[in-house]
């Protein structure tokens, strides 16, 4: 049976390679993201439909709801993937600053996430799935940024998410990746030091890849998933749990 997915954040990394999984099947998927030139390709690619929109504007969101009520009706998945730290690029001092980086990544990865969810929830089939893409960071910190905290965030709201949709045989589940190369997130902070110590911190002796991930939440949407929810899961190769 075809389903409809909706990504967000689906023209790059993770995001993408999650929609193209899906689109593999010969489900209808749809990415969401701010830039049209990358949305436009990627949905290209994976014969998807790319929504442009900044997800943490309530006005933004109401208008691809209503695209997506327009195109599809209803909605089978909904993979919460947009958000980044904007914290990774410095940011002016004082409390202004820090003000202004924690608003910042507020509005990436919690807003970003919160608002469409809420959005979209009505349009939620039964039997749907819904999951949020975390972060190792929400375990152990972000190096005394902003994002580790954010990301974190999304977990208790999962948790109460799951509560209430599974009445309706809704899913809602966490997936919290380590280190996952060929990503924007780390190619523009990525040295060989850096990468050397990431994967030593793994079990498992590599990095993590997007395709991780979208294996990951291909199985969390798939009936082998149906009775998993509320959960966070770990794909990071042991980093969490440290050597």
């Amino acid at each position: 049976m075809t389903r409809t997915i909706v990504v967000s954040g689906g023209g790059t990394g993770i995001g993408k390679a999650v929609a193209a999984r899906f689109a593999a099947d010969g489900d209808r998927v749809a990415i969401i993201g701010r830039r049209a030139d990358v949305l436009e390709r990627t949905a290209k690619e994976i014969g998807g439909t790319a929504l442009v929109a900044d997800l943490s504007e309530p006005a933004e969101v109401e208008r691809v709801r209503a695209d997506l009520a327009g195109r599809f009706g209803t909605i089978d998945v909904l993979v919460n993937n947009a958000g980044g730290n904007i914290e990774r690029h410095g940011g002016s001092g004082g409390s202004d600053g820090v003000a202004e980086r924690w608003t910042g990544n507020f509005r990436a990865n919690v807003l970003t996430a919160v608002l469409p969810t809420e959005a979209f929830r009505d349009l939620l089939n039964p039997h749907g799935r819904v999951v949020f893409i975390s972060s190792i960071a929400a375990f152990r910190g972000s190096g005394g940024t902003s994002y580790g905290p954010m990301k974190a965030a999304l977990h208790p709201y999962a948790f109460d998410l799951a509560s209430a949709l599974g009445p309706r045989g809704i899913t809602v589940n966490v997936v919290a990746p380590g280190f996952i190369e060929d990503t924007e997130f780390f190619r523009d902070t990525m040295d060989d030091e850096r990468r050397t110590m990431l994967v030593g911190q793994t079990h498992t002796g590599r990095a993590g890849t997007p395709q991780d991930i979208a294996e990951t939440v291909h199985w969390l949407a798939s009936p082998g998933g149906g009775h998993v929810t509320a959960q966070i899961i770990q794909v990071n190769g042991g980093a969490e749990r440290g050597r």
